[in-house]
């Protein structure tokens, strides 16, 4: 398989996550506001995909949060089949993904620094 379709498959699935996700988890006691999927990385066989979320300001209740993504993955997995057409439906892994609170600790460093 093409790394370019990978890639692309990879964009797709993180588009329609996070459309999914506002239809999925609304009922839910679930911030939506503090959730974001960052990135999909989608196995070479197509049939794993890992979906890294970052959910902001809630450092207390993250894992919660995930807990309840992670509860509701057959209802992603139900989505994704229903509205893509692709060979297979990947089984979803939900992962804590703290890329951009890792960056904003060294832009208030870089600022910092700046300052001084």
């Amino acid at each position: 398989m093409s790394i370019d379709r990978i890639t692309r498959l990879n964009e797709l699935l993180k588009r329609e996550l996070a459309d999914a996700l506002f239809r999925v988890m609304q009922s839910e006691n679930f911030d939506l506001s503090a959730a974001t999927i960052t990135r999909v990385a989608l196995g070479r066989d197509l049939r794993d995909a890992r979906v890294f979320v970052s959910i902001r300001d809630h450092q207390k209740e993250r894992q919660k949060m995930l807990a309840l993504l992670r509860q509701h993955r057959p209802e992603f997995q139900r989505l994704i089949n229903r509205d893509l057409a692709i060979k297979y439906t990947p089984r979803l892994t939900f992962e804590l993904d703290t890329s951009l609170e890792e960056g904003d600790r060294v832009l208030a460093v870089l600022a910092k620094l700046e300052k001084e």
